[in-house]
């Protein structure tokens, strides 16, 4: 079996932790360089509800995308959630591993297999990174689709093909509007909206589109008239889980280290019901 050290250095091949964003909290955040590894889980979030998944499932190593810790602290004490975590994984023996934006970023990363679930053909990274010369990695991915379908129809296939939470997919555009390119990017996506624009894709797929920056860059569909759709941060994320998994099985595989990689299918987006408006007029609103 190897050492958790020989694991995460064979990680660091797949998502080095120098092509993080500066302000990201990436790498080990616990965990005893020198403990077998034997069974491992991947997880979009290190919530006490996956820690316990993990212990139950008697895994040595939790391999999260988001970090426990983004900003600094002051204590680990039991009285906050994220205390709990740390204590209980010390306490069971397992390490906790993150990858988050340079997972982002990797060749393949999230936006891939966020792709792949919706059976996209990428074409390229919607920001490339600049110091990849064959212009592979990079946020987000440009893709295409095998054959045009409408918005209303791709928002479809995005509610079925994704996991499912309570939001579903919030679209806005021309529901009929046809869609043949397609901009992805798992996570918070906003940011990115001036890269979207300078693709000249028909939609763009992502998370967590707050009111104000969509309403802008809708004001201006006269110069790039496509689709929004707003999907769960969750669920854009998750399927990047089961790539990882098959990444670091074939890395076991190769080194003979049999490890058993797991994905856990637990739901950690925060919310958990939806109510659809009921009002008789769309364009009304309560006085």
């Amino acid at each position: 079996m190897p050492r958790l050290s020989e694991v995460i250095a064979a990680l660091e091949t797949l998502w080095p932790a120098e092509r993080a964003e500066s302000w990201d909290a990436v790498g080990t955040v616990a965990g005893d360089p020198d403990q077998e590894v034997t069974r491992v889980l991947f997880a979009v979030d290190p919530v006490q509800e996956i820690v316990d998944e993990a212990v139950k499932l008697g895994a040595d190593l939790l391999i999260t995308h988001h970090p426990l810790y983004l900003r600094g602290t002051t204590t680990v004490a039991a009285t906050h959630f994220k205390g709990r975590v740390v204590h209980t994984l010390i306490k069971n023996d397992i390490a906790l591993h993150v990858a988050h934006t340079n997972a982002d970023a990797a060749d393949p990363g999230v936006s891939d297999a966020l792709a792949g679930a919706l059976d996209l053909r990428v074409t390229g990274p919607l920001v490339p990174d600049p110091t990849d010369p064959e212009g592979r990695r990079g946020l987000g991915r440009l893709c295409a689709l095998d054959h045009p379908v409408t918005v209303r129809e791709f928002a479809a296939r995005a509610a079925e093909r994704l996991p499912a939470t309570a939001q579903g997919i919030r679209v806005a555009g021309d529901p009929e509007a046809l869609v043949r390119t397609v901009a992805v990017s798992g996570g918070s996506g906003d940011s990115l909206f001036d890269h979207v624009r300078a693709a000249g894709v028909d939609a763009f797929l992502t998370a967590d589109l707050r009111h104000h920056p969509a309403a802008e860059f809708l004001a201006d569909r006269a110069h790039s008239p496509l689709a929004l759709l707003d999907a769960a941060h969750w669920a854009t994320e998750w399927p990047w889980c089961e790539l990882a998994a098959s990444q670091l099985d074939e890395i076991s595989d190769r080194h003979g280290w049999d490890l058993r990689v797991h994905v856990s299918k637990t739901v950690t987006d925060p919310w958990t019901a939806h109510a659809a408006s009921t009002t008789s007029d769309p364009l009304g609103a309560p006085n």
